[in-house]
């Protein structure tokens, strides 16, 4: 299904909302497309629906999978005024948001789909799950310059860390900022509100939330990383949006030769990678 603008979805398509999870794909450019939305179908989630402009093409087999809106994915706040439409149209809808090239990965997504992690999800009284962007890069830039590469991807296997996040009374509870992968090791060329790794991509909508451009919601709580009580899920997503971004950008791309470094691996496209890397959490799922 296509819809010419996102008003339109929201008075003629509100059926595709009702029921969920729900993945809002961003395609920003034709980069790795049909792939992200590949992987996020096969995840079982109930609904993907793509924001992206007319020339960005969508193949036939997947068109009919998914529902399509003409969106202007590189106006300012493009994101969050989306974002936050679908919220306050959709109350006690799961939903999941990301970008072209960039992959959901959660503990056992092999053999387990979304669906089954929200609904474990919720028994733990969480209405929000942290996610952890991984940045992905190509191995070889002089053979695939725009630094991605499904095939040669890799990614940093250490020199992630976190720190306090500050509020108007000091720490916040439970609450951490991320860092680490291509933002912080080429951090020079990286604005300071842009170096975050984290972000709450998968959380469940209600009356009056809203997300903000630093990727956190009003809403205190949907921000933290756990309950009060014990350690809960935490999932990834593989990225190649950092990586894409700094080949492109005429202010870095002539200092960046290689992303390779000592600590990169060859990454595997699996959950177990990632959960022996630590960078993500199965909390008391098993």
């Amino acid at each position: 299904m296509r819809y010419e603008s996102l008003d339109i979805f929201l008075k003629d398509g509100k059926d595709s909302l009702a029921k969920g999870p729900v993945a809002l794909i961003f395609a920003e450019d034709d980069v790795e497309v049909a792939s992200t939305l590949r992987h996020h179908l096969a995840q079982g989630f109930k609904t993907v629906i793509l924001f992206a402009p007319d020339e960005i093409d969508v193949p036939k087999g997947i068109v009919t999978k998914i529902v399509r809106i003409r969106y202007n994915t590189r106006a300012p706040n493009m994101l969050t005024h989306a974002v936050n439409a679908l919220i306050a149209a959709a109350p006690g809808i799961w939903f999941y948001y990301c970008y072209n090239a960039e992959y959901l990965f959660f503990p056992f997504c092999e053999t387990r789909t979304i669906n089954d992690l929200l609904t474990f999800h919720t028994e733990e009284r969480r209405d929000s799950m942290l996610t952890y962007v991984i940045d992905l890069y190509a191995g070889n830039l002089w053979e695939c310059p725009s630094a991605v590469s499904l095939e040669d991807a890799h990614l940093d296997r250490s020199g992630y860390y976190a720190l306090g996040r500050s509020g108007n009374a000091g720490p916040k509870e439970r609450q951490l900022d991320f860092f680490g992968g291509l933002r912080w090791r080429f951090e020079e060329h990286v604005e300071p509100s842009r170096r975050r790794i984290d972000r709450i991509s998968i959380f469940k909508a209600k009356k009056g939330l809203k997300l903000s451009e630093a990727h956190l919601f009003n809403d205190e709580e949907y921000n933290t990383y756990a309950c009060p009580w014990h350690n809960n899920i935490t999932a990834a997503v593989g990225s190649f949006r950092t990586a894409k971004a700094l080949k492109a950008n005429a202010g870095s791309t002539f200092d960046i030769d290689t992303f390779m470094w000592h600590n990169s691996t060859e990454f595997k496209w699996n959950s177990q990678q990632l959960l022996s890397l630590g960078l993500i959490e199965p909390g008391q799922w098993f």
